[in-house]
């Protein structure tokens, strides 16, 4: 069975420190031809099956329905990164329209997912009211992927301790992080890890 993660950048696997879904959205359990199973929304099992990846082309019933919330906290195996295993955890900013509505989280990186990693490991009562245990994110560090100039290997943290941001929900200057350490980490940057290293 697979929580199947989509993302626009396959180097970013290697990094992965947890993975979100969205606590109310709507999940299935969908069977694909090869007879895995596949944790995706119901929008993308649609395009699955129009892809003829569902066990029955253009065919997609969910096996079972899932909410996001029963996800959280259940241990996951990220195949390309450094951990054991990842945590599940809720991501309220989810899109249940794009990709498959679960995030690989990669806080070295990405702006977003480093504010939201280094809130639930500092933010007791934020852990509280997002039903987090402290084991879910202790110990998660950022994985350097990418050497971008001027701002480390971890250019999520560079920009949003430049940026002074000091929460999740500060959404403006975090989109204006993600802007700048996605535009110089693409035309810039260098690989340290994976087949593409250097």
């Amino acid at each position: 069975m697979f929580l199947v993660a989509a993302t626009l950048r396959p180097e970013t696997m290697y990094g992965q420190t947890n993975c979100f879904v969205l606590p109310t959205g709507d999940y299935g359990v969908y069977e694909m031809k090869n007879d895995d199973l596949f944790v995706i929304s119901h929008r993308s099992a649609r395009h699955f099956a129009h892809q003829e990846m569902t066990k029955v082309d253009f065919e997609y019933p969910s096996l079972v329905d899932i909410k996001g919330q029963d996800l959280i906290g259940k241990k996951v195996k990220a195949p390309m990164t450094s951990y054991d295993f990842v945590y599940v955890l809720p991501l309220p900013s989810i899109s249940m329209t794009k990709g498959t509505a679960v995030v690989t989280s990669v806080p070295s990186d990405a702006p977003n997912d480093y504010q939201m990693l280094i809130d639930l490991q500092k933010k007791e009562g934020l852990r509280k009211i997002m039903g987090i245990e402290l084991e879910w994110v202790e110990g998660f560090d950022p994985i350097p992927l990418i050497d971008v100039p001027g701002m480390g290997d971890l250019c999520a943290k560079f920009a949003c301790e430049e940026a002074k941001i000091a929460s999740h929900k500060d959404t403006v200057k975090l989109e204006q992080c993600k802007d700048k350490c996605y535009l110089e980490g693409f035309n810039k940057g260098i690989m340290k890890v994976g087949i593409a290293a250097g």
